[in-house]
């Protein structure tokens, strides 16, 4: 009676008066809310305990499933050694790179028409269960004839039957869809990075995309990027231009690209990870199986670029996909998007070629910034965090007071002018002859454009920035600051340590020398300063300072910043690292905790579903990768961390031990890699673990 004015109170209509149930109970109902529900009937199909309702209801017709028309050619096993036997190398006299570049993709593109044309069907907009196989669709079909028969006759056999088909259909249904988590696991075993991603798109929910449905769309966005940069560009004021350094003497480094040979070239692209590009002839995939083929073909056009300093225009092409920043951030607004450069996948084998040589011309005559870490062999994010954060303790020991500041550029891979990057790579690095001429035609006349789906606007040039998603993008982007060392050098006291874009900048002071932090104003005024002389903009907005001093000097050391006090922090998150004044990290330990019991809610979904190595894979890339992030920093922890911290790492190790027991076959010992001696031990006494 209760539960009757309960839902009296909603307003809504209960249809059942008989009993559901075949001891007598009336269990199944039927609730309305401003619908119409006629001809209830219960009635006893005798598959459960429960009776089937029988009720005609008036409602609207549903609009047809959501579909769209994909426009694709069919790749199956075969398509690699149709293809390869297809492949006649054009013959051809000309080592223009242009020329070599499209008679390969016109030879290719005919043999593809031929094996494997294609094709426009339409999809599905959501595919919901991709583990539905053939085999499901044969067995599910099977269940509704014996069904429909059953419902025919009423015969006792037929029921039987029916009952042990669906029982076979529900354990086929589960058998596959561990099939299909356990694939996706295997496959990605060995790359964190794609496993992770992988896991992320099951457990979460996906992230809001770019809203784009028609080419007006991709010009709205393309506009939107290209203005951005301009206006950045826009905004630096000329009086501010040139501060004046000396230019060093540079020997000439290199002087011309040494051609490579096949079988160097063969190895590169089956190291090289598959992408996906819409400019691409060949899918990434096909290019490194039917390489064999077609790796003659492609030697000559690299060799033709290295020889004759010439980048062919195809290489020089990129396609922009707008990827939002946070999932939290509002998709309807363009500034929450970032551009993310696709280049065909022939260019990025280009590219790994002259890196190569590049890289170790620089390694061989030592001309990077000794405190830059970004796009270096045996540098990282860990080594500029344990320099920087092993000076301020150093000093911290020495009764010092210390003040750190994070600089943060805008679009700074955007805004690099080329001409300066030129002349900083022939000034400041060292390369010459055709080796400088391929730098110039690399980054002339480049174009981008904004595709989405079947959507791809116009395409526009790009006179400045680095191309992202480039191989050479990164590294080519280190000399442009290179003369920003000189600039610091000057300020004695002053330490600096790079990250790519990322500048860290402290000044350490006894108690009674505040005065120097007027030095500090005098360096950011220069860094500005040279700054704006190299298109380069720093976001104020992004500045951050901490102050590592006693509470007690705090506020004086804030009073002697002036007008940088306003910038201060009581915590700094410096490359995913977050700083507190006493460097004790325990502001950083607390988030890691939240994050990993945040990713273990996560995890424990797929326990049905996959087998228990499978879930500690798994768990290792989601909760061992963060804690193996800057593990070296954790030896300035304090043995005794504060009690939430402590019980924090129990309770983790805990929680990924119940996800463990979750799966039907658990063994009674906790895995070893996450046993709570020594998560316990990484949190607090992580020295004993190094």
């Amino acid at each position: 009676m209760n539960f009757s004015s309960l839902m009296d109170t909603f307003g809504v209509t209960q249809h059942v008066s008989g009993p559901t149930h075949t001891r007598g109970h009336n269990l199944d109902l039927v609730f309305t809310l401003s619908l119409n529900a006629d001809s209830v009937c219960p009635e006893d199909v005798y598959i459960s305990d429960h009776h089937c309702i029988f009720f005609n209801l008036s409602v609207s017709a549903s609009p047809p499933p959501a579909r769209r028309m994909v426009s694709s050619r069919f790749l199956n096993e075969s398509t690699a050694s149709n293809f390869s036997a297809a492949f006649d190398p054009p013959c051809s006299s000309d080592n223009d790179p242009d020329s070599l570049t499209s008679q390969f993709n016109e030879h290719c593109l005919s043999i593809l028409d031929n094996i494997c044309p294609v094709r426009t069907r339409s999809v599905p907009a959501v595919n919901p269960t991709p583990w539905f196989n053939d085999s499901l669709r044969s067995l599910n079909r099977q269940c509704r004839k014996i069904e429909r028969l059953w419902k025919k006759t009423h015969l006792h056999v037929h029921l039987l039957h029916l009952k042990d088909l669906l029982t076979s259909f529900n354990s086929a249904v589960r058998d596959a869809r561990v099939a299909y988590f356990s694939n996706l696991v295997f496959q990605s075993k060995g790359n964190p990075k794609v496993l992770f991603n992988t896991i992320s798109s099951i457990v979460s929910p996906a992230s809001p995309t770019a809203s784009i449905h028609s080419v007006a769309d991709c010009e709205n966005f393309l506009s939107f990027f290209v203005d951005k940069v301009n206006k950045v560009r826009s905004s630096i004021s000329p009086s501010a231009l040139s501060l004046p350094l000396p230019t060093p003497t540079r020997p000439i480094i290199l002087d011309s690209f040494a051609p490579v040979s096949l079988p160097e070239l063969t190895k590169l692209v089956h190291s090289m990870k598959t992408s996906a590009c819409p400019l691409d002839i060949l899918p990434s995939s096909l290019f490194k199986s039917a390489f064999q083929s077609i790796g003659p073909s492609v030697l000559s056009i690299i060799n033709a670029s290295l020889v004759s300093g010439q980048v062919p225009a195809y290489f020089k092409n990129a396609v922009i996909h707008p990827l939002l920043n946070k999932p939290s951030l509002d998709p309807s607004l363009h500034s929450s998007f970032r551009p993310i450069s696709k280049l065909p996948f022939i260019s990025k084998i280009l590219e790994k070629v002259v890196a190569k040589q590049l890289t170790a011309a620089l390694d061989e005559h030592n001309i990077y910034d000794c405190f830059q870490s970004g796009f270096r062999r045996a540098h990282s994010t860990e080594t500029a965090l344990l320099r920087v954060s092993n000076d301020l303790l150093t000093h911290s020991d020495a009764g010092d007071c210390s003040v750190l500041v994070l600089l943060d550029l805008t679009a700074a891979f955007d805004t690099v002018d080329h001409h300066l990057l030129l002349e900083r790579l022939r000034d400041w690095v060292g390369p010459s002859g055709t080796a400088l001429e391929w730098f110039s035609s690399y980054l002339s006349e480049r174009s981008f454009s904004v595709a989405v789906s079947k959507f791809r606007s116009s395409a526009t040039s790009l006179t400045h920035g680095v191309p992202q998603g480039s191989v050479l993008g990164p590294l080519l982007f280190l000399p442009s600051l290179l003369p920003l060392q000189h600039i610091l050098s000057f300020f004695k006291g002053i330490s600096y340590h790079l990250y790519a874009d990322d500048i860290q900048l402290h000044i350490s002071f006894k108690p009674h020398e505040m005065s120097k932090l007027q030095l500090l104003h005098t360096c950011l005024d220069s860094i500005k300063t040279w700054m704006a002389g190299s298109f380069l903009q720093l976001n104020e907005d992004k500045t951050e300072i901490l102050i590592c001093a006693p509470n007690k000097l705090v506020p004086k050391v804030r009073d002697s910043l002036g007008q940088l006090a306003s910038h201060t922090k009581p915590s700094v998150r410096n490359l995913s690292v977050t700083f507190d004044p006493a460097l004790t990290l325990d502001s950083h330990v607390s988030s890691l905790v939240r994050s990993f019991f945040f990713h273990l809610r996560n995890v424990a979904k797929l326990s049905p579903i996959l087998s228990r190595s499978e879930l500690e894979t798994v768990i290792h890339t989601f909760i061992s990768s963060r804690l193996d992030y800057c593990m070296s920093l954790f030896t300035c922890l304090s043995k005794n961390l504060p009690e939430p911290s402590t019980g924090g790492s129990e309770c983790l190790c805990s929680a990924s031990d119940q996800v463990l027991q979750t799966h039907p076959h658990h063994p009674a010992s906790p895995p070893a890699s996450l046993a709570p001696s020594q998560l316990q031990g990484s949190f607090q006494d992580p020295g004993s673990g190094l």
